[in-house]
């Protein structure tokens, strides 16, 4: 018996019927491939143009994001989707995911969010006015700063 009427033996009758059908009339390869598999998607989700997003509407979405958190991966995903933009991501959408970091209990997560936040800002003084509006919170989830934990690293 040859391996190819073996497999055909295998599969069953309907896939008999099947391999015949497909091998009675030669079609290229794309057809090929789409008679054999199926498509599982019921709408498109390509677009021709893109739509821009106001700094309001990223912060509101990120906010929501973090506020779904349910574990480290996806806190993790979200913070590295949020500072993949080219703007620094506001006070809120960062208070929402150190709040998030402590709700998956994950601390070093937590500080490494401020220093996201001082590799993204333009100059010393915007990192320092994060901190300002970031200190209640800080302090009431018991964060540090890197610069704290390692004094001798941050000089």
């Amino acid at each position: 018996m040859s391996a190819s009427l073996f497999r055909v033996a295998v599969r069953g009758p309907s896939s008999f019927l099947r391999a015949n059908l497909v091998a009675a009339r030669p079609q290229p390869m794309v057809a090929r491939a789409a008679l054999a598999a199926p498509s599982f998607t019921t709408s498109s989700r390509m677009r021709s143009e893109h739509q821009e997003e106001t700094f309001e509407e990223f912060s509101a979405r990120y906010e929501k994001e973090f506020d779904g958190v349910q574990d480290v991966f996806e806190l993790q995903r979200n913070l590295n989707n949020a500072f993949a933009y080219d703007l620094v991501p506001s006070p809120s959408v960062l208070a929402a995911a150190l709040r998030a970091a402590r709700r998956v209990n994950d601390f070093p997560t937590a500080v490494r969010v401020f220093e996201g936040i001082k590799a993204k800002v333009e100059n010393k003084g915007q990192y320092e006015q994060y901190l300002n509006e970031l200190k209640p919170l800080r302090e009431e989830l018991g964060i540090e700063l890197k610069e704290d934990l390692y004094p001798e690293e941050s000089a």
